[in-house]
């Protein structure tokens, strides 16, 4: 992990530190995900399949996976393992429920009402991961905003496993998130089937969810496709920012920083500390933490593009962590809870030294699904209104229109369009009977 002086650093040097590194592309990977969609959009279930065989290595043992093999893995599990699930469950349920948008009308001039209506989407794709972690977190930050949206189907895919089966761990918290359907499937074929439609897997409007290089290649793809669905963010390698000073506890920072690094070994880490002291003490307890990680092999790949920048302002840390926009902010500062009003640019935010990212990822209640790569300058992370969508309404009265619809033509004069402008016309035209 690479220590940085940021006020020894040149101008020029700065944008260059903080710039992720670039990602991979395989014009080679685009060019087979395209040729998958198009294989599976032609030829459906046999082409799922048959790439399920080709790059996964088995055959799902069962490709639909139903309500009663759901419960079975969920009546399986030990009691804690339950009541762990349905403390997350709950609480992503609370935080999520409260966020139920409401239709507003609004009389914008006398005669002339608008309204806008909030629905929710019939049909959503939910991506769950299953590599080298069964994700089931994910499961519950994806399933649980569609169930409260009210989202009427809710279809989970899933890679299948070396012995042809999802985690358990994943079907139970799918049977716990009373998801509607569920597929071992991954890959870019499984992006395909719900972007387009097999004869088992039926057409999604929306899409989403984290995966790799190919799901990720297949949702960009899929989703400029004319009338394909819509995804719900781009997505990219995790990352993490910790803020620290005086106060900060180096061996929580570098907990902080190794639960981000061993996600996957493109995973962004970043640190800011206010000394070279602390920031040696961090650099101590990550050698220290990794002899006892069982993930450590893909940790230090990720640690090796990561960096540690010794800042000594707070200002110069708030000014850096706006710039960077990361996913995942972590403020282990003295008075934490001051510097949230001049964040613009995060996906979430962690306070203080009893709040570790885990809690985010897993059960405080907050969504885990957030933008990546800087996107956080412009993009939110997975709300409920990710599963919603809204439509105006307006209505006008015949005294609205003779007081709106003279401005109304002389704005359809001005473009020209003059059949827009007779619409109005005509109708004020009209004798009242």
């Amino acid at each position: 992990m690479k220590i940085l002086d940021w006020n020894e650093l040149e101008d020029e040097q700065k944008p260059l530190v903080l710039a992720r590194p670039p990602l991979l592309t395989d014009e080679g990977l685009s060019t087979q995900v395209r040729q998958i969609l198009a294989n599976v959009r032609e030829r459906g279930d046999g082409a799922v399949l048959e790439y399920t065989l080709k790059y996964d290595g088995v055959s799902p043992k069962v490709y639909r996976i139903s309500k009663n093999l759901r419960k079975a893995a969920w009546d399986s599990l030990e009691d804690e393992d339950r009541a762990a699930i349905e403390l997350a469950v709950a609480n992503v349920k609370k935080f999520h429920a409260a966020q139920k948008p409401k239709a507003i009308e609004v009389e914008t001039m006398p005669g002339v009402i608008c309204r806008r209506e909030v629905r929710p989407l019939s049909r959503v794709g939910l991506y769950v991961p299953g590599g080298t972690a069964p994700l089931l977190s994910t499961l519950i930050m994806l399933a649980i905003p569609a169930l409260i949206a009210g989202v009427r189907e809710r279809v989970v895919v899933s890679p299948p496993g070396p012995d042809g089966q999802i985690s358990p761990y994943i079907l139970a918290a799918a049977y716990a998130c009373h998801v509607t359907e569920m597929y071992a499937v991954g890959g870019a074929q499984a992006i395909g089937a719900l972007g387009y439609g097999t004869k088992t897997i039926a057409k999604c409007d929306k899409i989403f969810g984290p995966g790799n290089a190919w799901v990720a290649e297949a949702k960009a793809q899929i989703s400029s496709t004319p009338g394909g669905p819509a995804i719900d963010l781009p997505a990219g390698p995790s990352e993490v920012m910790v803020l620290a000073d005086h106060t900060a506890n180096p061996a929580f920072v570098a907990a902080d920083l190794l639960s981000q690094a061993e996600h996957d070994k493109a995973a962004q880490v970043v640190c800011l500390c206010q000394s070279g002291k602390l920031a040696k003490a961090v650099i101590d307890e990550i050698s220290e933490q990794l002899l006892i990680l069982p993930r450590a092999a893909i940790a230090r790949e990720a640690l090796k593009h990561a960096r540690l920048i010794i800042v000594e302002g707070r200002k110069d840390m708030i000014d850096i962590a706006n710039s960077y926009a990361p996913e995942h902010l972590i403020v282990q500062l003295e008075e934490a809870e001051e510097i949230v009003p001049v964040i613009q640019n995060a996906g979430s935010i962690f306070l203080g030294p009893f709040t570790p990212e885990a809690v985010g990822d897993y059960a405080s209640g907050t969504n885990h699904t957030l933008p990546t790569a800087g996107a956080a300058r412009a993009w939110s992370g997975l709300t409920l209104e990710s599963f919603m969508k809204y439509i105006s309404v307006q209505s006008v009265s015949r005294e609205g229109l003779e007081a709106l619809g003279p401005a109304v033509e002389r704005l359809a004069d001005m473009e020209g369009l003059d059949a827009h402008r007779q619409a109005v016309a005509m109708r004020l035209s009209e004798q009242e009977t």
